[in-house]
């Protein structure tokens, strides 16, 4: 204990002729901020050096750090155990980080309460910390989205979907990846026919059975899914909404998975998709009304619509329009806590430069509506579409895009599996996928060059909000007549029929417009003038539809 401060005392060294403290400092700054006074002896500390601080100080913990050759780290750990037995040191804890195999010889000399390795996590550092007797106390493995960001002291929590082709396949998948201890929350896929007909399975299509993801039938399919991933670390588990009945979905999935967060689009899982038979005008209806239930309930709710827009080769500005009406109909509906989720490399033509212009402007404008009675958390993830069916390619792929993602500071990373660009991920794939996303996350965190500084990336995202702005101003001219424009379903509606929000996929739609060219040039997606290609502003391409913004 400092007697000057009343704090327990950590004191840190790298022993013997170790140089490498960047674990040891970063063990020590969570140390500080868990309540204790830290000291570092620094570098190359020698052994007797340790124990003559050690006596002095009477330190209430004592981090040690060895990352060199585990024969050499071997004797030096011998003879730092010798010299504190010798001299009687018997109150501090011990505590060891280094490489995994220096961490093996550290297990066997019998000094140390706990020993870091490389697969060493955050959890399991603070878990320590907060022990006291470092590692006596179990880890408290947070059961909310709020509590669960916390307790990650600003490391994002990692979130992967998975479903197999069976449910006893998804069970036995989820109790391996809550083993692995990878990630924090497990989101379940359902098959389309889950999604569209659990509620009336009468009409589902056997033939379809699993496909998209797993066939769950009733409630204990779900229930015995959360039961399996009740170990490890416990992750988070919540799942699709369902392309009908929502609200019933909504009721159940809490009732079985204690659904961390609701995910509802606004537009789709309609006829507009063809996911449901749904109208688009009732899809719109009934999203804001689970949106409310979910509001009413404390959970925070995600709108998953802008990525669907961009899914559909929309232009950017549509999926940044598209970005702030998820959210601000999410804050009409009563919601506090918004899940923004920005999906990157969608459409896969996209630059990284570009993309991260068209992200930072979705985040810019969602924060607008930020107050004391609404917060948005930023989750980032990778497109689907982007992948390379080769693994090794794929990988790579992961990686980078992680980087990227992270200039947005996210909250959430929503790991996509490397296996994605050839066929659905399994539980191996998706604790290697989420083992990549963190061994990105460890290199970029700290000091990386700041992307949202370029001054490519800050036009992009400036041009992206004004036309942005114009398309909103676009949907309130179309309901001028009504008090809230952007959240009434029929203005909503009306204002996809006339092509306001509108994508080249939606051809031939009956709901859509569905004459809206565009194209990517110089990385960006634009709209264009159908007879010549060239890009247009929303003002022209508004004006084409008898606006006059």
């Amino acid at each position: 204990m400092n007697p000057e401060s009343c704090k327990p005392l950590v004191l840190g060294a790298a022993l013997g002729n170790c140089v490498h403290v960047a674990g040891l400092i970063g063990f020590l700054r969570l140390a500080a901020e868990e309540g204790y006074d830290v000291l570092s002896l620094g570098t190359a500390v020698p052994v007797s050096r340790l124990a003559d601080e050690i006596q002095r100080l009477q330190p209430d913990l004592v981090a040690v750090s060895y990352r060199l050759t585990p024969e050499v780290g071997r004797t030096l750990l011998e003879d730092l155990t010798r010299q504190v037995r010798e001299r009687g040191l018997k109150d501090p804890k011990f505590v060891f980080g280094g490489t995994e195999p220096v961490a093996q010889e550290a297990r066997q000399v019998g000094l140390f309460d706990e020993v870091f390795g490389g697969e060493a996590t955050l959890d399991d550092v603070v878990a320590c910390l907060r022990g006291g007797a470092c590692g006596v106390q179990e880890p408290n493995h947070a059961s909310t989205l709020l509590k669960r960001i916390a307790n990650n002291h600003g490391y994002p929590i990692v979130r992967h979907h998975f479903g197999q082709p069976t449910v006893e396949a998804t069970i036995a998948g989820a109790q391996v990846i809550a083993e692995a201890e990878v990630l924090d929350v497990l989101s379940i896929g359902p098959d389309q026919n889950a999604q569209e007909c659990f509620f009336r399975p009468d009409e589902m299509h056997p033939e379809m059975t699993g496909a998209g993801g797993v066939p769950l039938r009733k409630p204990e399919h779900l229930e015995a899914i959360y039961q399996a991933s009740r170990c490890g670390n416990y992750p988070l588990v919540r799942i699709y909404a369902g392309t009908r009945d929502l609200m019933l979905w909504a009721e159940m999935s809490v009732r079985t998975l204690r659904n961390a967060w609701g995910a509802i689009p606004l537009f789709w899982y309609s006829q507009l998709d063809g996911r449901s038979d749904r109208p688009l005008l009732a899809s719109i209806s009934e999203s804001q009304q689970t949106m409310c239930w979910y509001a009413e309930h404390g959970i925070p709710v995600e709108c998953n619509e802008a990525h669907q827009w961009s899914l559909r080769d929309a232009h950017d500005a549509v999926a940044v329009a598209a970005a702030f009406l998820g959210a601000y109909n999410a804050k009409v509906a009563g919601v506090t806590h918004y899940v923004a989720q920005y999906m990157f490399n969608t459409p896969p033509q996209t630059s990284q430069a570009m993309d991260l212009g068209k992200m930072l402007a979705k985040q810019a404008l969602i924060k607008r509506l930020h107050d004391d009675t609404f917060v948005s958390i930023t989750q980032t993830r990778s497109g689907l579409g982007c992948f390379s069916p080769d693994p090794d390619k794929a990988k790579g792929q992961l990686g980078a895009n992680t980087v990227v993602q992270l200039a947005m500071s996210p909250q959430i990373v929503h790991v996509v599996g490397y296996s994605e660009g050839d066929h659905v991920v399994t539980a191996s794939e998706l604790i290697e996928s989420c083992r990549i996303v963190h061994g990105a996350l460890a290199q970029a965190l700290e000091g990386m060059p700041d992307m949202t500084a370029d001054e490519t990336v800050l036009a992009r995202r400036d041009e992206l909000i004004e036309e942005a702005g114009v398309i909103l101003a676009a949907i309130k001219q179309l309901g001028e007549a009504v008090s809230d424009p952007w959240s009434d379903p029929q203005v909503l509606a009306q204002a996809v029929r006339v092509g306001v929000l509108d994508a080249p996929h939606l051809m031939g739609n009956p709901l859509a417009y569905g004459h809206t060219w565009t194209m990517p040039i110089d990385g960006a997606f634009k709209a264009v003038d159908p007879e010549t290609s060239t890009p247009m502003t929303e003002r022209q391409r508004l004006a084409q539809l008898g606006l006059d913004m």
